[in-house]
């Protein structure tokens, strides 16, 4: 709140035709002193507690013209001193021991009794005005999963205190975090359809001011004129323990294949290439380990144990291509190994443990995955 300009000066009343020339009253009765202005806003800010500080300056100064002045209104500057020290301590406690934070939790949690973008959370389904996921949302509507909806909610998390970091930042770490935190959700990447993608909810520089530190995390259609129906949710809550076990297996390979260098072409980063092939090789060991360390139903041992030969041998070539010294060298390595990443015992091993057994099409781009590793050869 800005501060209020300080009145105008006070004790000066205009004078009529009839004013007395040596100094004493027309009227029976001596005038009073005027009623300092400054004891008067004092006092009302000291009331009000809007700002402390500037009350407890106003009521200072209007002492010392009080004295100087003779002028009335001493017992409000006083007040205003006194109310406006209290005012001061407790912004100091409220700041020092975030209730400024706890009074935008208590706001949440009510609105959370609404329909509103702040009373989403983790497995809600919801339509939005329009059926944008793009711009400014708050109202939504929360419908059951099993109806079309424009939106599915499958994380958040907050950012740290501060200041504002900006709309770059707070961009970067929505996708950063939504994309890694979406395989505890829906586990199984071959079950998500084709035109879903991840969106968020971020909060605003205004509704940072309030305390809004919380990202939302949801998958929407690409295509706005689309709709999802059914729960995307695909956890260990819904999955048996061998299929369970498989996925966290191959979460391992997902995310390392994640981690493509930016640049399109080797070319362009054959440094940043060769870390990555060296990330994607460790990855699938761990992916070999998870696989062997299991008891597999009998339907699924001899899948599974083709597909654990495949992938150990594509651990090496993934290795050796993270060790080439030429491009020549990285590209025949690294075609190997993606071969046996996408070989056909994936999809038999995943029949086999009742899991999606359609290869997704990452055509277009995409965040990448198995299949699309985005190495422009």
């Amino acid at each position: 709140m800005s501060t209020p300009p300080p009145p105008g000066p006070q004790g000066q009343y205009p004078q009529g035709p009839y004013a007395p020339q040596w100094g004493h009253p027309l009227a029976p009765y001596p005038r009073q002193a005027p009623v300092n202005g400054l004891a008067i806003a004092a006092f009302v800010l000291g009331v009000l507690c809007f700002v402390p500080a500037v009350g407890l300056v106003l009521g200072l100064i209007a002492l010392a013209r009080i004295r100087k002045r003779g002028e009335r209104g001493k017992g409000f500057a006083v007040a205003g001193c006194v109310l406006s020290s209290v005012g001061l301590a407790l912004w100091t406690l409220t700041l020092a021991t975030g209730a400024a934070a706890d009074f935008w939790d208590g706001f949440r949690d009510a609105a959370r009794g609404e329909d509103t973008a702040y009373s989403l959370e983790k497995g809600q389904c919801f339509t939005t005005p329009g059926g944008s996921l793009q711009g400014v949302t708050y109202d939504v509507d929360e419908v059951p999963c099993t109806q079309e909806h424009d939106g599915e909610v499958f994380a958040a998390f907050d950012l740290p205190d501060g200041s504002y970091p900006g709309d770059t930042e707070v961009t970067r770490a929505a996708d950063d975090r939504c994309y890694a935190l979406q395989d505890a959700y829906a586990m199984d990447r071959w079950a998500l359809p084709t035109d879903v993608d991840v969106y968020y909810l971020t909060p605003t520089s205004a509704s940072w001011r309030t305390g809004d530190r919380e990202i939302t995390c949801l998958f929407g259609n690409t295509d706005e004129r689309d709709t999802l129906t059914g729960s995307l949710r695909n956890d260990g809550a819904r999955l048996d323990p061998d299929q369970h076990t498989y996925l966290l297996a191959e979460g391992h390979l997902n995310r390392a294949m994640d981690e493509v260098p930016a640049a399109e072409a080797v070319e362009e980063d054959f440094a940043g290439y060769r870390v990555w092939a060296g990330q994607v090789s460790e990855a699938l060991r761990e992916e070999t380990a998870m696989l062997d360390g299991h008891d597999w139903p009998t339907g699924a041992r001899r899948p599974v144990a083709e597909l654990t030969e495949d992938l150990r041998a594509a651990e090496r070539e993934w290795g050796l291509a993270a060790k080439a010294t030429d491009l020549d060298t990285y590209f025949e390595h690294y075609g190997k190994g993606y071969d046996l990443v996408v070989a056909d015992s994936t999809v038999t091993a995943r029949k086999a443990l009742g899991l999606a057994s359609t290869r997704p099409d990452y055509e277009g781009g995409g965040d990448g995955g198995a299949d699309d590793p985005g190495v422009e050869v």
